[in-house]
């Protein structure tokens, strides 16, 4: 598919326009009219959201994956004589409007697995598929990146720290990086709310301090993964498939200022960061543009004003999920896709108080034990982990956690 032309205006589907990502996409398209044209939204069951999305964006799709907010908002477009946006419900539709012929990029910003089937669609359709979904590849990297490779698509990282590494690699006409040279990758870290905290606090911690992240404006979700340091495992993972490198090649560095996103060391001692203002708008407009570049409404960095960059290894005793997803990923298989999926479950326990901030990598732990790793040859047996991985970990949660027990250091005790 190749670079393309500034001059030619491409039609954009946004799925998972509700979220932070989606919100960022949009504004960044919305400064460019003259280049981008919003062809499709999709949420999962904002139906408020999305109605005043379609209203001010006029795509010819909305879709939303639950079927009663999409009935919904059916009712309330087709009363609105000034809009004409199409309402499909259901996952499937995010697959058709992913892979659909109109459509020229499509931005994979649905969190968890329920985004993995649209950016697998995308990739096979062979789309400029801007990945900000973790999953598709956490899960599904093998597969995900066979269809890119077969289709003639072109893939762009939009998580920060993975354009960061984008940015500083030499890539060919399909944004393909070119390693020659290249001796390893540096991913940042933030260290969350949490870091520098000790076991008592941690066992302490309540779900709002969780999502308080310091420099990011994230959802809920992923807020808990960067607090937890899961969010650095999975995208350790995903700097794996997306650069073609082993695990033991790529660093991880707690960095709290959020200003250096990530590093890529040369053969010659040479060091290359990718430096910003903590802005999701900023990849997100990289991966637009490629290999243009196009106003994102970010500030300019103040170098005086950031005055000094800090940098620390990551505390793996305090916060062990980092090192759970490095072993998973040495591992191999589906092992990452149990890791992902039990750590959905436990992060969803934690937010609506089931379980405490210490318990979540003792569900990834018991899940990973109680479930070998296979390896999936398509993207229903990775579907079928998953769900087993789920399955696993929701009964860790019920009957071994239950109010009354304490967790510390990964052992229940009663």
């Amino acid at each position: 598919m190749g670079a393309l032309a500034s001059s030619e205006i491409q039609k954009v589907a946004v799925l998972g326009s509700s979220g932070s990502i989606g919100v960022n996409t949009l504004d960044v398209l919305e400064r460019h009219p003259d280049r981008y044209e919003v062809f499709a939204l999709a949420a999962r069951s904002s139906a408020d959201t999305l109605y005043e999305q379609c209203r001010k964006y006029r795509p010819r799709y909305a879709v939303l994956t639950d079927d009663a907010p999409a009935a919904d908002l059916a009712k309330r477009i087709a009363a609105d004589a000034d809009l004409h946006t199409e309402v499909l419900a259901g996952s499937e539709a995010l697959e058709e409007i992913a892979s659909h012929s109109d459509v020229d990029i499509v931005m994979a910003a649905i969190v968890g697995s329920a985004g993995m089937a649209s950016a697998m669609a995308a990739a096979r359709a062979g789309k400029r598929l801007l990945l900000a979904n973790k999953e598709a590849l956490v899960t599904a990297g093998s597969l995900l990146m066979s269809a890119v490779e077969q289709s003639g698509a072109v893939l762009l990282p939009v998580d920060s720290e993975h354009n960061a590494i984008f940015q500083c690699l030499p890539v060919d006409d399909r944004a393909r990086p070119q390693l020659a040279g290249v001796s390893g990758l540096v991913l940042t870290a933030s260290g969350g709310p949490f870091r520098g905290k000790g076991p008592e606090f941690l066992a302490q911690v309540t779900p709002a301090q969780a999502c308080a992240h310091p420099n990011w404006d994230m959802g809920r979700k992923i807020s808990v993964d960067s607090a937890s340091l899961m969010n650095k495992g999975l995208e350790l993972a995903e700097a794996c498939w997306l650069f073609d490198v082993p695990e033991h090649l790529v660093e991880v560095v707690v960095h709290p200022q959020s200003i250096v996103h990530s590093l890529v060391r040369y053969d010659d001692g040479s060091v290359l960061a990718q430096l910003g203002d903590p802005d999701m708008r900023t990849p997100i407009a990289c991966c637009l543009a490629w290999p243009e570049r196009v106003d994102g409404g970010v500030k300019a960095l103040d170098l005086i004003g950031a005055a000094r960059l800090d940098f620390e290894p990551p505390d793996m005793k305090a916060f062990p999920c980092l090192r759970v997803a490095r072993e998973c990923i040495a591992t191999g298989g589906s092992a990452m896709a149990v890791c992902n999926a039990a750590n959905e479950v436990a992060v969803a326990a934690f937010l609506e108080g089931q379980i405490g901030f210490v318990d979540i990598p003792s569900v990834i732990q018991e899940s990973l034990a109680g479930l070998p790793s296979i390896e999936p040859e398509s993207l229903a047996e990775v579907e079928e982990v998953d769900r087993r991985a789920r399955a696993f970990a929701q009964q860790y949660v019920n009957n071994q956690l239950q109010p009354g027990a304490v967790v510390r250091a990964g052992a229940v005790q009663r």
